[in-house]
Order: C-alpha cells, then sequence, then structure tokens
C-alpha cells in the first residue's frame, strides 16, 4: 500500500458568519510573519545565520502575536519562514540583488497620495491535526482559534466552518485544513489535505527509462525502445522573467499585489510539473517501463569548490530558479502510483560520452543543442544522449551495456526526438519540428 496525500478545495457555506474570525487569524498569521521575520534579519546582520524554525519558535512562543494563532498554526507561519530565509540565502550566492523575505504589510493612500492607513493583508492560515476536528457526515470542521481570539461562553473557542467540495469527492482522514483568502472573490475557502491508502499496482514492465533535467530543454526522456521526448522549458523561463519584474514594480503600497503575484507564479510553476510528471508517467506506462533513472542533480548550483557556480545575469537566475528537486519529487509520487520505480544516478560524464559507441571527449559537444562523435560519426540531440547515458546507468559496472551500444542500432530517434510544447489550457501537445534552443 502506498500513503498519498490528495488537496481538495471546498467553498465556506457559512462565509458570513465565520468570515470576521478568519480574518482575525489571517491578520494573525501576517503579525507573526513580521515579528519573525525581524527577528530573523537581526540574528543574521548579528552572526551571519539563518535561524531554523525550531530556534524561532523557542525565542517567539512566548510573544503575543505567536498566540494569535493555534501552536501548530503559528509553528507553520514560523516553517514557512525559515524555508523562504533559506532559499534566498542560496540565491544570493550567484546574486548579490536578491533581496530576503520582505514584510507582510498592505497600505492605503488618500487622493493627494497620502498613506493614511496600513494593516497587514490576510496570510493563508493553516491547522494540523491538533486544531481540527472533523464533522464528516455533516460536512463541518472545526478549527480551533488562537488564545488572543477565543470567545466566551468557551463553545465558541473554534471556528464551526460548514463547507462543500466538488460533486464525488469524499472528505476522509483529514490531515490538514488551509483556510485561503482568494483576492479576486474577496472572500475565503478551505483547501483539505486528505490521507489516502491506495494499492501499488505491479509494475507495468521491466523496460527502463531516463530522465535528463536540464533549463533549456526541463526535460529530455529516453525509452529502451529506442524512443525519446523533449520538453522544453520555455513556459518556465517566460515566468521566470515576467513575475519578478512585476514584483518588483510593486511599492510598499503593493503588498497585497506582489503577493498575489507571487501565489500566481507559484501556482503555474506547480501546474507545469504536475502535468508534465503525469504526461512522462502515462508514456512510460504505454512502453512497459518498471525503472525510471534520473540524473541526481545534488550540488549542481556549486562547482567543484563548493562556490556557487556563475552563469552571468540571465544563466543564474534559470540556475536557481530551477525546481529540479520539487519536480522529481512530484514525479516519483505520480510514478510510485503505476509501480514504476524513480532511482536517481549519477550524472558524471553523461554530457561528454557518446552513447553509441563510448568515447568520452569534452570537444565533441559542439554546442549545448548539439552532440557530434568524431568516432562513429554519430551527430544528435545533446540532451537526448546525456538522458540515454542516465537510462543505461553508464557509470555502473554492471550496466546493461556499460555506456555502450551495438553497432547496427538505429541513431535517429536521438537525433530528431519528439517535441512536447506546454500550453496553460490543454498541457503538453506534441510539436513535429524540434526546438533549437541556445543557453
Amino acid at each position: 500500500m502506498l500513503e498519498v496525500h490528495r488537496t481538495h478545495k471546498a467553498k465556506i457555506l457559512n462565509h458570513s458568519q465565520v468570515e470576521g474570525s478568519l480574518d482575525r487569524h489571517g491578520w494573525s498569521a501576517s503579525k507573526l510573519w513580521n515579528v519573525a521575520n525581524y527577528h530573523t534579519r537581526q540574528v543574521w546582520e548579528e552572526t551571519g545565520e539563518i535561524p531554523d524554525h525550531g530556534s524561532l519558535k523557542d525565542e517567539l512562543k512566548g510573544h503575543t502575536n505567536y498566540k494569535g494563532l493555534h501552536s501548530q498554526s503559528s509553528q507553520r507561519v514560523l516553517e514557512e519562514l525559515a524555508e523562504a530565509f533559506n532559499s534566498w540565502y542560496e540565491k544570493r550566492k550567484s546574486d548579490n540583488r536578491a533581496n530576503p523575505p520582505g514584510y507582510r504589510k498592505e497600505n492605503y493612500y488618500d487622493d493627494h497620495g497620502n498613506r493614511v492607513h496600513e494593516e497587514h493583508p490576510r496570510s493563508t492560515v493553516t491547522w494540523k491535526q491538533n486544531g481540527i476536528k472533523h464533522d464528516s457526515k455533516n460536512n463541518r470542521v472545526r478549527l480551533s482559534k488562537g488564545a488572543n481570539h477565543k470567545d466566551h461562553p468557551k463553545a465558541w473557542e473554534y471556528i464551526l466552518v460548514e463547507y462543500e467540495t466538488r460533486p464525488g469527492v469524499t472528505v476522509e482522514n483529514l490531515q490538514q485544513v488551509r483556510a485561503v483568502y482568494d483576492n479576486s472573490k474577496g472572500r475565503w475557502e478551505l483547501h483539505l489535505v486528505c490521507k489516502d491508502e491506495v494499492e501499488t499496482p505491479d509494475a507495468p514492465g521491466t523496460e527502463t527509462a531516463g530522465i535528463d533535467l536540464g533549463i533549456c530543454n526541463f526535460a529530455a526522456v529516453a525509452y529502451s525502445t529506442e524512443e525519446a521526448d523533449l520538453y522544453p522549458g520555455n513556459r518556465l523561463k517566460q515566468d521566470g522573467y515576467y513575475f519578478p519584474k512585476e514584483i518588483a514594480k510593486c511599492d510598499d503600497s503593493g503588498g497585497e499585489e506582489a503577493t498575489r503575484l507571487h501565489a500566481k507564479w507559484s501556482e503555474r510553476r506547480t501546474h507545469f510539473f504536475h502535468g508534465l510528471a503525469k504526461h512522462i508517467v502515462e508514456n512510460c506506462v504505454e512502453r512497459g517501463v518498471g525503472r525510471l533513472n534520473v540524473g541526481d542533480l545534488e550540488g549542481v548550483r556549486e562547482d567543484e569548490d563548493g562556490q556557487a557556480k556563475n552563469w552571468g545575469k540571465h544563466g543564474n537566475l534559470d540556475l536557481h530558479g530551477w525546481a529540479f528537486d520539487r519536480f522529481t519529487d512530484i514525479l516519483e509520487y505520480k510514478a510510485k502510483i503505476e509501480g514504476i520505480e524513480v532511482v536517481e544516478v549519477s550524472e558524471r560524464d553523461t554530457s561528454k560520452t557518446c552513447c553509441v559507441c563510448g568515447r568520452e571527449d569534452d570537444s565533441q559537444r559542439v554546442e549545448r543543442g548539439l552532440y557530434v562523435c568524431e568516432t562513429c560519426d554519430a551527430a544528435f540531440n545533446a540532451d537526448v544522449n546525456r538522458a540515454e547515458n542516465i537510462r543505461l546507468d553508464m557509470n555502473q559496472s554492471n550496466s546493461e551495456s556499460s555506456g555502450q551500444l551495438s553497432g547496427d542500432r538505429s541513431t535517429g530517434w536521438l537525433a530528431q526526438p519528439d517535441v512536447y510544447l506546454y500550453d496553460l489550457s490543454s498541457g503538453f501537445q506534441p510539436q513535429e519540428q524540434v526546438v533549437d534552443c541556445k543557453p
């Protein structure tokens, strides 16, 4: 059995009754974020280190803003902040213009441009199991209030939310509830995270596929049936340039707009990752693939000396916005449901080794998109060459072919793989012509 978590969006039916309580908790989450943000910046300036969420909890658990939420809800805010600071710390290694996580605030101005009011925006509030009591028969959930927001009598020390999901959804084994404010609709909605167990099927077959993750082509997949697919990352790159510019235009008065842009950017990225993982897994099932070899990209952002790689202004934006680890987690999850094993294998020398004859030479990769072997006169897509070497797991002594293929094998599929472009409405669609990508 495989344990999976599913998130169901739900409409709040008694919104007018619980809106005030949810507003107060959303504002409390923003206040706690700001207090923890200020403390983290002070620690960073004094020590050069970023406190983890455990240290933040120890420091702030007595603070009045910590008591504005249920204890586990407050802990989740601190976890999110620590994650955001760690992400910033990694990015600043190659981009000294990177800004740390900002404060959550929203300003209002009069007709003359004078600031007349400032408040905290409504942040997402997360309740974990200890703060939840679920009535599945009546589609209601009780959410514990923070100590600062508990009313009297005692019966009202919780928020009773009545919800409605889409038809066919059964909410069972509820693990987590997130209250998310939709700015476009001006109302709250619930995200219900449920644990489920599904029976893991037998593997679709015994074949092995290899996946190379990159920036220009986000994924290149080589199948043992002499087929290969390319998935250009142009959509991610376009978003990676567009959203930071739009967010940078938001001044102090645009806190809510910046938050909306961040959320939209994250949602589009997540949608891309899930769609790509689903497409790859479905193709693997059709081709009888029981094992997926994925290149191990640990340390990809550092050179041999442990220093951050410098790929130039735009290259660094691509490299440090490259969420390969997140995509790999999604891919592994979807593959397991189909009985497919996902294995990380070494990428050492896969880019400079010919998958046809096994010759190793740095000069054979004449461009990022082209690999030419002087020994066997083969010319093919460089990313597919890497994917095929990963499929063969050429760095293992017990590899099925030790990085060499039979001399009578066709290389046409290596030169012209199938290309799939991403569309927001229809997902991944095939394109006949190979996209010629350069760094």
